[in-house]
């Protein structure tokens, strides 16, 4: 009879090395990086912001509904309103999200939140509607940011300031913030907590574009938010609101963490001149993602260089930028938000010129926003930011 310890300790020796790998995978899908840092180079002189005093950081106050249980919910689904304002420190880089290494945060050098003010919902719209009241052209419109799998509260509310910084966006942002529980081995269980915060992005959606004075609505989502945006945005258009009734702006699917025979049918629902997407075929997050779901294809993965992707994403309708290029570390995922080139040819999508609102591109800064108590009071316009684009590669869509 043979000993069966050989066998057994190749077995455990396979599986140590299978473990292994798989931790070292899980660590490539983290939405969010850890270690948000400067791009290299040539873009790193600071950013030019409307500036605090002397010393202080800019403020950018962001409009926030979530369900993360910490914000109030009780992982129901249910929304719960904010008013938050974020500090951009002063010596803030493109696509960078400075924060300590350790330690505090100094607002004169780090991303931090300085101050917060919880809303009843009734309370957050009509603030909303106070905020837009007397802006005009797409100083109006809503950017409603959707974060993906992976992603603490504070890592979604600095990424969307950094966003509204880097990409001169002059409307008002907002963000969803859905109950991901930021861990590397949670994704079946965010999963689960962006399919059950659906109903509460509709209402959200919906409430946005009937708030008085409200120009248009864009979205942008990240990996798995958008996959819930467009689940969202398609139970909409199902329940007779297709384009939020006529307030239905960009809606910029960064990386999007979809399937692609899900996504044509969300597709099926949703008119796709609407729909731009980024897509990078060295994302190595989306990677896995397709590993985990049985190697189905995943929308923000697809190259435009192979001709059977090309040929898809020509059938989808929908505008598709090749950002794969642009990737600024070894994984792959957050190039949307990290490459400065990027976010200035998004931020220049979302304030292109519209018809109706020709000679009205007033753009207000942020200095006078109160969010710690009282009622929010809009500044009076500031002077035009320049915002520098640079053409992505028109590789297929509308």
């Amino acid at each position: 009879m043979k000993n069966p310890r050989p066998r057994w300790i190749r077995y455990l020796r396979k599986a140590s090395l299978t473990l292994t790998a798989l931790l070292a995978a899980a660590l490539l899908t983290g939405c969010a990086s850890e270690s948000m840092r400067a791009i290299d180079g040539h873009m790193n002189n600071a950013v030019s912001l409307v500036s605090g005093p002397q010393g202080e950081p800019s403020r950018v106050p962001l409009f926030v509904a979530s369900t993360r249980r910490g914000e109030g919910a009780a992982d129901d689904g249910r929304a719960h309103f904010s008013l938050t304002a974020i500090g951009v420190p002063q010596n803030h880089r493109p696509g960078a999200v400075e924060k300590p290494s350790f330690g505090g945060a100094d607002k004169s050098r780090h991303f931090t939140v300085l101050a917060k003010r919880n809303m009843d919902e009734e309370e957050f719209y009509g603030e909303l509607a106070a905020h837009v009241s007397g802006r005009v052209g797409s100083s109006r419109d809503v950017l409603l940011y959707v974060h993906g799998f992976n992603t603490s509260l504070d890592e979604a509310r600095f990424r969307l300031a950094q966003i509204v910084a880097d990409g001169g966006f002059s409307g008002v942002p907002a963000l969803f913030a859905w109950n991901s529980r930021g861990g590397l081995f949670n994704y079946e269980s965010d999963k689960e907590a962006a399919t059950v915060s659906r109903d509460a992005l509709e209402k959200v959606l919906l409430s946005l574009a009937k708030t008085p004075g409200l120009g248009r609505v864009h979205v942008l989502a990240h990996s798995m938010g958008a996959w819930l945006t467009m689940e969202t945005l398609r139970d909409a258009a199902i329940s007779g609101h297709p384009d939020l009734d006529g307030r239905l702006g960009e809606v910029m699917l960064a990386n999007p963490d979809i399937d692609l025979n899900v996504f044509r049918q969300q597709l099926g629902r949703i008119d796709p001149r609407h729909v731009s997407i980024f897509v990078a075929n060295n994302d190595r997050a989306l990677s896995l993602s397709s590993r985990i779901a049985g190697a189905r294809p995943r929308l923000g993965a697809m190259d435009p260089e192979k001709p059977e992707d090309k040929a898809e994403l020509d059938r989808l309708g929908v505008a598709v930028h090749d950002i794969s290029s642009f990737s600024t570390d070894f994984i792959g995922h957050g190039a949307f938000a990290e490459a400065p080139d990027v976010v200035r040819k998004i931020g220049a999508h979302i304030a292109a010129p519209r018809a109706q609102d020709a000679d009205q591109m007033a753009i207000p800064d942020f200095r006078g926003d109160q969010v710690d108590g009282g009622t929010a009071q809009t500044p009076p316009p500031a002077a035009s930011q320049k915002v520098e684009t640079s053409p992505l590669p028109p590789v297929a869509g509308r």
